[in-house]
């Protein structure tokens, strides 16, 4: 799928829709891999007073002990609805083992989108999975290719009542020798028997779309415990969204 998409229209929109603290300002209405995007995590526990961390631990942590502490913590904390915040990063995913910022630029142009069959194997995305590492993508609306013509015709794809939607995803934050970037990927699912997304994409090509979340699953998604974090990749029902051409001018 394209990895394009339009960000809310106004900042006050990220506090009526997701229930953040709306941005002072926006960036650019369209995000593009390696620009800048929000996305929405479940906020950070920390003591009155004290820096909110920047990203994961340097600590090395295998897959296996990442799902033994996931499993520990799911079995420790009561459940319950996640406390979101809203942040800011690069769209395309730059994982904790690149070694300079030159291979992070090359990396994440081709890691901004992620099948979510593939995500807890992966090696760009495997370890932030299991340490549950997922973000909400807030979004106006996202672009596709028409192909059915022969041609690629641009189609901007929203909800049809117009509303902001929400789309799973993971994020990372890197840093060696003094730089730093906080990133995200946006996830996908499977769309060949979708009634509205399988006209988008290549011919012969799998159809994909991003795993929009319904409004009521947001903050159980970044809180979900492991083993249940995948029943919320779903198709977004066809009904809901809407498709128009993108006029060119």
């Amino acid at each position: 799928m394209s990895a394009q998409y339009e960000c809310l229209k106004s900042p006050d929109l990220y506090a009526e829709a997701f229930g953040v603290t709306a941005p002072l300002t926006l960036m650019g209405q369209q995000v593009w891999p390696r620009q800048q995007g929000f996305f929405i995590r479940q906020a950070t526990s920390r003591k009155p007073g004290a820096a909110e961390p920047q990203g994961p631990s340097d600590e090395t942590v295998t897959p296996d002990a990442a799902a033994r502490q996931q499993a520990d913590a799911d079995q420790a904390a009561p459940a319950g609805p996640a406390v979101m915040a809203l942040a800011q990063g690069q769209f395309g995913l730059v994982p904790a083992w690149v070694k300079s910022v030159s291979d992070a630029k090359l990396r994440s142009t081709k890691l901004a989108v992620t099948r979510y069959e593939t995500m807890s194997t992966a090696t760009p995305t495997r370890d932030i999975w299991l340490k549950a590492q997922r973000c909400i993508i807030p979004l106006q609306a996202f672009f596709e290719d028409d192909w059915r013509s022969g041609k690629a015709v641009p189609t901007r794809i929203a909800r049809v009542d117009g509303k902001p939607m929400g789309v799973a995803g993971l994020w990372e934050h890197w840093a060696k020798d003094g730089e730093e970037i906080t990133s995200f990927t946006l996830l996908t699912v499977n769309a060949n028997s979708h009634a509205l997304m399988n006209r988008y994409g290549q011919n012969g090509n799998e159809k994909r779309m991003p795993a929009i979340l319904n409004e009521g699953a947001w903050a159980a998604w970044l809180s979900a415990p492991l083993d249940k974090a995948r029943e919320f990749m779903r198709a977004y029902p066809a009904n809901l969204l809407l498709a128009n051409p993108v006029q060119k001018k």
